[in-house]
């Protein structure tokens, strides 16, 4: 018998998150494994040797907050529940040859969600709160809603401040942001496992710095996809393990290319549990560019009496 215990704070969840049917249960996608190599032939894959990473790395990342729950009564009396949120995107622009990171682009959006019609915009003190009305008033409703929005901010910085030759990290999945050149995916939560047993013991079996072959992945949407540990102290099974992914219409050869520029690349990233309560899949310039989308969002306690004080 083993135990481990996840490195993350239980307060972001854990790395694996197993889904109502447990980790084992099959997923939905359809997996095609003999992308870089046949499935019976599949070993953990080092980098080349002499690979260097690029001279320039952007990543993208958004947080969200709501600010408040609110409840709103039409014309006819009709009582429609909403929330007020605030959202921020950003690049940082990392420079790899110096050693230096900046913040790139940063903006910061606002909106009350609600499925009521014709709600002017809130004011609350020198805030601005436009109406952003969804189909319905469900909790998960109106989160998918705050998400939405997010993720269009996403894509529409996600565009800026590239040169040719960048590589473009994208915290998340691709979506919208499949038609980027040299763009990745980067996603550090596991809720389902994709791959048949026989590779995910290949998963499981990487070293720091080691990925997978390349596979395709496809739902309603086809990736190329492959997993990587990225270095940290030995623990369980799935950590330090991040899934990339990149556009499907690019070619095998240029998809593996980019598999092998990740696993030079994205290492160097790596956090550590002693700053990090998410390491080491939390990446540094990740973690920087929340902290000052956060900050970007205002303090939660004011901005909360001030939408108290416009609702009365």
């Amino acid at each position: 018998m083993k135990l481990f215990v996840d490195a993350w704070d239980p307060g972001y969840g854990q790395s694996f998150e197993a889904g109502e049917s447990g980790p084992q249960a099959p997923s939905t996608a359809q997996v095609e494994p003999g992308v870089e190599l046949p499935a019976d032939a599949w070993r953990p894959v080092d980098p080349p040797p002499g690979l260097a990473p690029p001279a320039t790395v952007l990543i993208v990342d958004g947080v969200q907050r709501i600010d408040a729950r609110v409840w709103i009564t039409d014309d006819e009396g009709a009582t429609h529940p909403g929330i007020a949120a605030s959202y921020a995107a950003g690049v940082v622009r990392c420079e790899l040859d110096r050693g230096a990171a900046q913040i790139a682009t940063a903006r910061i959006e606002r909106g009350l969600f609600t499925p009521a019609e014709n709600v002017p915009a809130v004011v609350a003190g020198n805030i601005r709160y436009p109406s952003r009305r969804i189909s319905r008033g469900e909790p998960k409703d109106l989160a998918l809603g705050v998400q939405r929005h997010m993720r269009a901010l996403e894509v529409g910085v996600s565009g800026e401040e590239r040169a040719d030759g960048d590589l473009l990290i994208v915290d998340g999945p691709l979506q919208e942001r499949a038609h980027l050149p040299q763009a990745l995916g980067y996603i550090k939560t596991h809720r389902v496992e994709y791959l048949p047993a026989e590779l995910t013991a290949v998963v499981t079996a990487l070293r720091g710095g080691q990925r997978t072959p390349v596979f395709l992945l496809g739902t309603s949407w086809n990736r190329f996809a492959w997993y990587l540990r990225l270095p940290g102290p030995a623990g369980a099974p799935w950590s330090g393990i991040v899934r990339a992914e990149c556009s499907a219409d690019l070619t095998y050869a240029d998809a593996v290319a980019l598999a092998h520029l990740s696993a030079v690349t994205l290492p160097r990233f790596a956090s550590q549990a002693y700053k990090d309560p998410r390491a080491p899949q939390n990446l540094v310039p990740i973690a920087g560019l929340e902290r000052k989308l956060r900050a970007m969002l205002g303090d939660a306690r004011l901005l909360h009496r001030a939408l108290s004080r416009a609702a009365a």
